[in-house]
C-alpha cells in the first residue's frame, strides 16, 4: 500500500510554447501520468481493471506558480485526498528537482467508471485501501 508516490521527469521540448515555457496543457498530462504511475505501484489499476472498471478524470484545478523551461526536471508527488461514493479526489505537488521549489499545484476529480456502461461504479474498499484510504 502507496499512501503518496514520487515521480520524476524532464521537460522536453515538445511541452514548450510560444511564449518560451511549458504549456499548461502539459502540467495535466504530467499529473495523468503521475495518478496512472501512482494507481500502478499500489496495486490499484490492477484492482480496477479486475473489477472491469477505469478511472476517468471528471475535472481538474491547476494553480501555477513559477513556469517550467525545456530541461528542467521536475518531481510530482501525488495522493489521493479523500474518495467518495464513486470518486475520489486527487492532489498534486509539482517541484524542481534543482531548487526544491513548489512550482505548481493542484487536484484532480477522478471518477470510477463501469467500461462496459460507462456509469460510475462504486470504490469498494479493496480499491481504497490500495490508495491509502478509507471508502466512503
Amino acid at each position: 500500500m502507496s499512501a503518496s508516490l514520487e515521480y520524476q521527469f524532464t521537460v522536453p521540448a515538445a511541452a514548450i510554447d510560444g511564449n518560451g515555457h511549458a504549456n499548461n496543457v502539459e502540467y495535466v498530462r504530467w499529473m495523468q501520468d503521475a495518478a496512472k504511475a501512482h494507481a500502478e505501484a499500489c496495486g490499484g489499476a490492477g484492482v480496477v481493471r479486475a473489477m472491469g472498471a477505469a478511472w476517468v478524470v471528471r475535472s481538474h484545478h491547476i494553480e501555477y506558480l513559477k513556469p517550467l523551461v525545456e530541461g528542467d526536471v521536475v518531481s510530482i508527488r501525488t495522493w489521493v485526498e479523500r474518495f467518495d461514493r464513486a470518486s475520489s479526489l486527487r492532489s498534486y505537488e509539482l517541484n524542481l528537482v534543482a531548487s526544491g521549489s513548489l512550482v505548481a499545484r493542484g487536484e484532480t476529480k477522478w471518477v470510477l467508471i463501469d467500461v462496459k456502461s460507462g456509469r460510475p461504479r462504486a470504490v469498494t474498499p479493496q480499491v481504497a485501501a490500495c490508495f491509502g484510504g478509507l471508502p466512503p
